[in-house]
């Protein structure tokens, strides 16, 4: 008896074209269309989870930017990044993101602790 492999493309057809739910056109129940396009999807897809990262980051330097300026406008960040290192104080710019926006009286304590052993 022949054997065949109906089943088993069946499958991989199925679990690709699951994957393309969403898609328009022929790119959604086309097998050869969607398996370009979920190829092409999962690309944008791991390259945008890098991408975040570094979007995160410019974020918090923004607002740790701002609060820094908010205190005193002739301050910079480079500068307050620079004293902070000085001063020996190890936190990252996620955290002093947080404590600007959420704690300013918390993140003006750190910026003056900073700035006088800078």
């Amino acid at each position: 008896m022949r054997s065949t492999s109906g089943v088993v493309t069946r499958r991989r057809h199925k679990k690709l074209l699951k994957l393309a739910k969403g898609f328009r056109h022929g790119r959604k129940n086309l097998f050869r269309r969607s398996k370009e396009a979920v190829r092409k999807a999962m690309v944008h897809a791991y390259r945008g989870r890098k991408n975040k990262k570094g979007e995160y980051r410019k974020l918090w330097i923004t607002r740790i930017n701002a609060a820094v300026r908010s205190i005193d406008p002739n301050y910079s960040y480079s500068r307050f990044i620079c004293d902070l290192k000085s001063a020996n104080i190890l936190l990252d710019r996620k955290i002093l993101a947080e404590l600007a926006v959420n704690d300013f009286a918390e993140f003006t304590t750190i910026m003056e602790t900073a700035r006088k052993s800078g």
